[in-house]
């Protein structure tokens, strides 16, 4: 059961908002827009043909609205005023947000958006705030990264990665090298079956460290050697596929040439559609 939601802002400041009625304060009322957000396809039309054939799909952004209920102790010096003018250190429109879900009074999930308007009525007898909030990234978080340790192959054995959440997501991998070697190949089975596979071809040499990231938005491909960074995506093949970690099973692997095991690591953040 949600219990309570946490907002922080840039600056630092933390507003905790209970679902439970608390005296003086606030409360929050009612939370639209949790559910998984509407997704708009993309089909063609054939003549002569029936139906349509699917293109693509995308979901849209998530649009979160809070109803902040307040509840003021005048004695205190908690007027119903002096409660709306702190919200706006939060719900300031434009102002980014990041939401901290608890269930349980367990942090459960994050997500970060935009404010896009914070409004009240000023003369009701119920005194409330309603605050919409657009997520372009409708997908809630983890609080809490996952990392899997593995080593490389030269067969065709798999490690199973069991990916946590309801979507896809991105994940970095780190490749710490320890011997020489001109190039190597990752390999992520799907739950589904289908295969993502991502070719590097350069010379490594012992104490190097590859990363390479395939969050979207973020997708890059580094190397440190002597402690200085550079791109390497030249030596990424154009036809690899920076696919992400899907929900379930993956099995995956990291092919070199036979030698002494090359130790990476996987870490990625949990997604979920909705809560």
């Amino acid at each position: 059961m949600l219990t309570k939601l946490v907002v922080d802002n840039l600056q630092g400041q933390t507003l905790t908002l209970p679902l439970q009625p608390t005296t003086p304060g606030y409360t929050i009322k009612e939370i639209d827009g949790l559910d998984p957000v509407k997704s708009t396809i993309v089909s063609s039309n054939f003549a002569q043909l029936d139906g349509s054939q699917f293109q693509s799909a995308k979901r849209e952004n998530r649009n979160i609205i809070l109803k902040i209920g307040m509840e003021p102790y005048y004695s205190g010096g908690s007027t119903v005023a002096a409660l709306r003018s702190a919200l706006y250190a939060y719900f300031m429109p434009k102002s980014v947000v990041n939401l901290n879900f608890y269930i349980d009074d367990v942090l459960t999930y994050t997500i970060q958006g935009t404010v896009e308007s914070c409004e009240t009525a000023l003369f009701s007898k119920y005194p409330e705030v309603s605050v919409s909030i657009l997520c372009f990234d409708p997908n809630f978080l983890a609080p809490v990264a996952t990392t899997v340790n593995g080593n490389s192959v030269s067969n065709t054995t798999e490690q199973t990665v069991a990916v946590a959440g309801t979507v896809e997501t991105g994940y970095l991998f780190t490749l710490s090298v320890n011997r020489s070697i001109s190039s190597f190949t990752i390999y992520n089975r799907r739950p589904d079956g289908t295969i993502a596979q991502i070719d590097v071809a350069m010379s490594l040499q012992n104490g190097d460290v590859v990363k390479i990231s395939t969050e979207p938005k973020n997708k890059y491909a580094t190397l440190t050697r002597s402690g200085v960074v550079t791109s390497i995506l030249y030596a990424v093949a154009a036809i690899s596929k920076w696919g992400p970690l899907w929900p379930g099973n993956n099995y995956y692997r990291v092919y070199a040439a036979a030698g002494t095991a090359i130790p990476f690591t996987i870490v990625y953040t949990p997604k979920y559609g909705g809560m």
